[in-house]
């Protein structure tokens, strides 16, 4: 077995047993020491049986109480230094005494008295040494890297432009120490670039290990994606921390600071290539019109916001609950039309921040009425299952009402397009929060039915890398805290998108729109969840510690699916979508109610929100969104409490 795996398998230990050995290879050293002393006043090699054996009973019996009390076993073998040699010594010259004063003053018949010497002796040296040997199994195989001095090694993928400034930005800033270069191109591998040797990529195991290296910085931008995952499934093997750089733009942008790099792309995750925008698309129903955004403060709110901003609106109203969300995004947004007007003094984009909730529908047509937008952005919801699952009443209240009042509103004022943000959830849900998204979209197919001045569309997509309630800043918090990372269920697929890919999609599909259509992306076949926890632990330099590998960094832990959580979601209720003028967006005309329908429904929910029945909220969901199918029971905590309080028996 390897030395680093011996180490591994001694610092996973329990403390108990860490002891458990210390105190038997200490024991072990009582007899070897006897045994020794023996042959050293012999010359010859005894059978320990006889008065031999008295001599290690006597051994053991002082030398391990002794050790115990004067407390050699508290430090482990890695720490066994300073504190714990003065231990040893102190133990040892008790022992000493009380064994010569046993075996050679006082003297035991059939054992030579200078054995009483000799022993406590080669003890105390044995022990020295196997502490000393201990810590350089430890210190040296396995923390190396900690203990020498300089600054962390790194190797850098990719010579071109943008490696070489990453390598002059980082001994410029000497925070780091560049190894070498990896890269593909034979004519550079062998020689020096600025005088940092170019290696084959081929060699990088071998390179990592010769030289220590702490990190792999990846620095080729124009790499496609599908070279990159090659790249990436080899360093996954490393055990090296694997962190990227932004594109050769930003580099050139930002005098070279060391701080671009970043942890890995969060399109390396994605696993396949991003879908691209089409620029004609965004810009000629956004630029000089007037746009509203709905839930400006969110992930995708503000995504919309930046991407519609880059498009050049004559006004942006930005609309949202929370102050501090709203605030932020305001702020960001002056700063980029500030930096925006040194190089175009003609940019005039003006910002609206409008606090407001999108179920006040005094302040809705109160905002709608004064700017009468041409486009309005409805990404206002409640998205997180599980919370949703717990708060029903105010899901609904959210998520279709709110989606309603807004809805009517355009149509009422005749706002030419109205876009819906809506989820893959909706598709046949076994949650309240996907009913409730599913109900809005059937709000909007039945008010596009009936309206032939505002163009009402959804976009349906999937989960959205790195925004917030994601797994990525959750899986990236757990990595950090050293885990474990959790995962509700082995079998979970998600399809995934970026959040620019999500606010593309939102604003392209809307110039698509004609109306009651529901957008979706084709976004490649889904990934499993422990395939992307299992990734991001392996590029951060770690190991998944799991039954193939007990002593790994990281444990991968299953908790079980959550209230309302579905194993694999589905964009399309039916299959056969509708291709259009962008190749990677699809559309399909699902079924819904008819307004009059619809109308009984939600006056329905109304009544239901209004009593405070989140079972009655439940039942008409149930008959009213096709193929929900809730996978818990009712979980409203206002519900499962007042339950717990009606049924405990009252005490006089």
């Amino acid at each position: 077995m390897r030395l680093v795996t011996l180490a591994q398998m001694a610092i996973g230990l329990p403390r108990w047993m860490k002891r458990t050995l210390i105190i038997t290879v200490d024991a072990s050293l009582c007899v070897l020491a006897v045994w020794v002393a023996y042959f050293l006043r012999l010359s010859i090699w005894v059978p320990l049986y006889g008065a031999p054996g008295t001599a290690v009973i006597g051994s053991l019996a002082l030398a391990l109480p002794i050790f115990t009390l004067a407390g050699v076993y508290r430090p482990v073998f890695r720490h066994a230094e300073g504190v714990g040699f003065q231990l040893i010594l102190f133990s040892s010259l008790i022992y000493a005494l009380a064994y010569t004063a046993i075996f050679a003053a006082w003297s035991v018949p059939g054992v030579p008295r200078t054995v009483g010497i000799i022993q406590p002796v080669l003890l105390f040296v044995f022990m020295v040494l196997a502490r000393i040997a201990a810590h350089q199994l430890l210190h040296g195989v396995l923390d190396r890297r900690d203990n020498r001095s300089g600054p962390p090694r790194v190797l850098i993928y990719g010579a071109g432009v943008s490696g070489r400034q990453l390598a002059a930005a980082i001994q410029s800033r000497r925070e780091m120490k560049v190894a070498g270069f990896l890269d593909d191109a034979k004519e550079l591998q062998g020689a020096s670039v600025n005088g940092i040797r170019v290696y084959p990529p081929s060699h990088v195991l071998r390179l990592t290990k010769k030289m220590l290296v702490d990190e792999v910085l990846l620095a080729i931008p124009s790499a496609t994606q599908h070279r990159r995952n090659e790249i990436l499934s080899v360093l996954r093997a490393l055990r090296v921390r694997v962190r990227t750089l932004p594109d050769i733009i930003e580099l050139a942008l930002s005098e070279q600071s060391g701080n671009n790099i970043t942890n890995l792309d969060i399109h390396d995750l994605l696993g396949r290539d991003v879908v691209e925008s089409q620029p004609d698309l965004m810009d000629k129903h956004i630029r000089g019109k007037t746009t509203l955004v709905t839930g400006a403060g969110g992930s995708i709110g503000s995504e919309l916001c930046r991407q519609i901003l880059s498009a050049h609106p004559q006004k942006l109203l930005l609309l949202d609950s929370n102050e501090y969300a709203l605030y932020s995004i305001h702020r960001e947004l002056e700063l980029i039309i500030a930096r925006g007007r040194e190089k175009d003094p003609a940019l005039s984009t003006q910002l609206v921040p409008l606090l407001g909730s999108v179920c006040d529908a005094r302040r809705i047509n109160e905002v709608i009425s004064c700017w009468l937008p041409s486009h309005v952005y409805h990404a206002a919801a409640y998205k997180h299952v599980p919370l949703v699952e717990h708060n029903p009443i105010q899901g609904v209240e959210n998520n279709v009402f709110g989606t309603l009042i807004v809805a009517q509103t355009c149509v009422r004022h005749k706002i030419p397009n109205f876009v819906l943000v809506s989820t893959d959830k909706a598709v046949r849900p076994t949650n309240t929060m996907g009913a409730t998204k599913r109900f809005a979209e059937m709000v909007l197919q039945a008010l596009a039915q009936d309206s032939d001045k505002t163009c009402l569309s959804m976009v349906r997509f999937g989960n959205v890398l790195g925004s917030s309630g994601s797994v990525v800043p959750l899986f990236r918090q757990q990595i950090m805290a050293g885990g474990p990372v959790t995962i509700t269920d082995e079998r979970i697929t998600r399809f995934f998108m970026t959040i620019p890919e999500a606010a593309q999609l939102v604003i392209q599909a809307g110039a698509m729109a004609s109306g009651g259509e529901v957008f979706v992306l084709d976004m490649g076949e889904p990934v499993r969840i422990v395939d992307l926890a299992r990734n991001m632990i392996e590029l951060s330099g770690l190991t998944v510690r799991d039954a193939s590998n007990p002593f790994g960094d990281i444990e991968l832990k299953t908790v079980g699916l959550r209230p309302g959580e579905k194993l694999y979601e589905e964009l399309l209720i039916k299959d056969a979508p509708i291709v259009t003028q962008h190749p990677r967006i699809r559309k399909a005309i699902e079924h819904f109610l008819p307004s009059s329908e619809l109308q009984v429904q939600l006056d329905n929910l109304r009544a239901a929100i209004e009593a405070g029945h989140p079972d009655q909220i439940r039942t008409i969901l149930c008959n009213t969104v096709y193929g929900f199918n809730p996978n818990a029971g009712n979980v409203d905590y206002v519900y499962m409490e007042t339950q717990n309080v009606i049924s405990t028996p009252q005490v006089a």
